[in-house]
């Protein structure tokens, strides 16, 4: 029987690359999958591709469409033992001048507020979950910015510390059972396909990770003791 029998994972940004690695290997290891994004037909041909795969659309910068969401998936499933938020987004230059108000809008609602709105819609399903587990993809650049990604770097230093604030609770709810919720930050360079590999045959991607090996990394959180992992940052090579 596998660890993620009878489990609920709800996948944000599921019609990304990530999202769909994410999403096949959660399912292949015996996980009930929502996936959540924001377009319909890339999450029907997502289904196409996973049979059994439960989906929904839901403009996750909305907090009252997250909540309805949250609800939606509680009616229908029960319960909700992951979250797995891999909603992302980059804007960016070539001079810190070059970190515009727009694309901070963006980026704020793509990197903060959805992953805001996502863990307080789900952080008492987590907590009640014998093995609750969230994660998400930060970047080398939260900790070391350039000038012309002051925005993105900024972001992403963000919501790790949400995450951060997001695991002291579970510490507390779960007085750091080994069964309890564990919050999780894997950060990577840039993530890598097999697709971008056919579209640039001559490069080598140095120090990328590939779509799949974060997919694996994803499931073998309910594989961990939840006191080892809650407040983890986890740095993910090629």
């Amino acid at each position: 029987m596998s660890t993620l029998d009878g489990r609920v994972v709800v996948v944000t940004g599921a019609a990304g690359p990530a999202g769909v690695a994410a999403c096949t290997a959660l399912r292949t290891a015996g996980a009930t999958v929502v996936a959540v994004g924001h377009s319909p037909a890339r999450l029907a041909a997502l289904a196409d591709r996973l049979p059994g795969l439960v989906v929904e659309t839901a403009d996750l910068s909305d907090r009252d469409a997250v909540d309805a969401l949250a609800a939606r998936i509680r009616g229908g499933q029960g319960r909700v033992d992951g979250l797995i938020h891999l909603v992302g987004g980059w804007r960016g230059g070539d001079s810190f001048g070059a970190n515009t108000e727009a694309d901070w809008q963006f980026l704020s609602a793509s990197l903060i507020d959805t992953l805001r709105h996502t863990t307080l819609a789900f952080h008492d399903d987590l907590v009640r979950a014998p093995a609750g587990r969230v994660a998400i993809v930060s970047a080398r650049a939260a900790a070391k910015p350039s000038a012309g990604s002051a925005n993105y770097a900024a972001a992403k230093a963000a919501a790790e510390a949400w995450m951060s604030a997001l695991a002291d609770s579970f510490r507390t709810s779960t007085s750091g059972s080994e069964d309890g919720a564990a919050a999780v930050i894997f950060v990577i360079k840039a993530l890598v396909t097999d697709q971008m590999r056919a579209e640039s045959p001559g490069r080598r991607f140095p120090g990328f990770t590939d779509v799949g090996d974060l997919a694996d990394r994803i499931v073998e959180l309910w594989e961990a003791d939840a006191a080892e992992l809650n407040g983890a940052r986890i740095t993910l090579d090629s």
